[in-house]
């Protein structure tokens, strides 16, 4: 059975609280199996019969909306596209803090069109990247002085983003492995 990491957008953070230990049972509800949590902010690995994820992640935002209450969006990522993430960090040369080293999962690729007239890369041309639905971000004064990409992103390419930072990245992807 295949595993896959869902990244849940925006929670435990700005008044959307989910407790881990609800998501994992709302995911085993669902029938995943091995389902795990990591952190309070979203993540969580599951095998399931081979699906695609955008399936995947349309059962799992009807069914916290339905369970409780909530409009979240989820993005999915197999392990095999996980892994991919890794392998293709553009800035793992320049990078030597996983908690400053963001990837920010796109929730599809960008509009062509939408991409060559705004550019997140513009905003810091030495410490963003694109890759294969992410954007890699290098933060070394901190994630906050850093400039704010998940919003131009949603402004302009009109895609749902979330950004996990390097240690969580790769941390899903040790528990996906596990999986």
């Amino acid at each position: 059975m295949p595993s896959y990491a869902v990244l849940l957008r925006g929670i435990n953070v700005g008044g959307k609280t989910i407790a881990m230990a609800d998501l994992r049972a709302l995911l085993s509800d669902l029938g995943f199996d091995a389902v795990r949590t990591h952190l309070r902010s979203g993540n969580a690995v599951f095998r399931t019969a081979d699906t695609p994820p955008a399936e995947l992640a349309a059962w799992i935002e009807a069914a916290i909306a339905e369970r409780l209450g909530m409009d979240v969006p989820c993005l999915i990522r197999t392990r095999d596209e996980l892994r991919a993430v890794l392998a293709a960090n553009p800035l793992a040369e320049v990078a030597d803090n996983g908690s400053r080293l963001m990837a920010l999962f796109l929730s599809a690729e960008p509009d062509p069109a939408a991409a060559a007239e705004h550019d997140p890369t513009a905003l810091d041309p030495q410490r963003i990247r694109l890759g294969d639905r992410v954007i890699y971000q290098w933060c070394p004064d901190g994630i906050l002085q850093a400039p704010d990409v998940s919003a131009f992103v949603m402004k302009h390419w009109n895609l749902v983003v979330t950004g996990r930072n390097w240690n969580t990245v790769t941390k899903l992807a040790t528990l996906l492995d596990a999986t």
